[in-house]
């Protein structure tokens, strides 16, 4: 694959005033790129999973006035959609590439899957390298890196995904436009991926309860 990585011009879409323009912006020099990626890890992605997994570009289609603040690709093994399911998303903000383990607020699971993690807490504790992030609302750039959080914040955050209606969480690293993963096209798939292995076990572990509930 011949990606090319994220350059300025990409981040600098998300400074161009009104939806319109914005968004003429963000399909001019983003969308091809995550065009791209999703072809590639939604390959990559099938072979770890061992499930046919699509992908999914944003498309801000429900946007009328606001432009977006971010986009992204999301994979999921559902052809027609991903928030309901567990999934994975590469994305960019005007401030940072984000590559996320992601379980959204339509998610039918999150009772359950809060309770499972937190039975697994001490195990993701330990998984989890101390340079990733966590993230309770994929809307906003805010995250949290793991090794600046205690253990009884971990617990919060996963019994506020059992029991806040519109709770999320979100799990992966976050990459400064800067940085050589980022510009550099190769570097990056190998960064993503190696990301992405590290996120598996909390995908399995989110899959298995949604299959269980459906």
């Amino acid at each position: 694959m011949s990606f090319k990585g994220f350059t300025s011009q990409d981040f600098d879409v998300f400074a161009v005033e009104g939806l319109d323009e914005r968004m003429e912006a963000i399909k001019q020099h983003v969308r091809p790129k995550l065009e791209e990626l999703g072809r590639h890890f939604s390959s990559v992605l099938t072979e770890k999973t061992n499930e046919e997994m699509f992908f999914h570009v944003a498309k801000h289609a429900r946007r009328k006035v606001n432009p977006p603040d971010d986009t992204w690709v999301a994979f999921a093994n559902n052809k027609r959609g991903y928030k309901k399911l567990p999934h994975f998303q590469i994305g960019l903000f005007g401030s940072h590439v984000f590559i996320w383990f992601a379980v959204i607020y339509e998610s039918p699971v999150k009772e359950e899957l809060g309770h499972a993690l937190k039975e697994q807490i001490s195990t993701i504790e330990k998984q989890i390298p101390d340079t990733f992030y966590w993230s309770v609302d994929h809307t906003k750039p805010e995250a949290m890196q793991h090794n600046s959080i205690s253990k009884e914040q971990l617990n919060d955050m996963f019994e506020r995904l059992s029991t806040v209606k519109k709770a999320e969480l979100l799990c992966g690293v976050q990459l400064k436009p800067e940085d050589d993963q980022v510009q550099d096209g190769q570097a990056f798939l190998k960064k993503a991926e190696k990301v992405f292995d590290t996120l598996l076990p909390l995908y399995e572990t989110s899959m298995r309860i949604y299959v269980q509930h459906a």
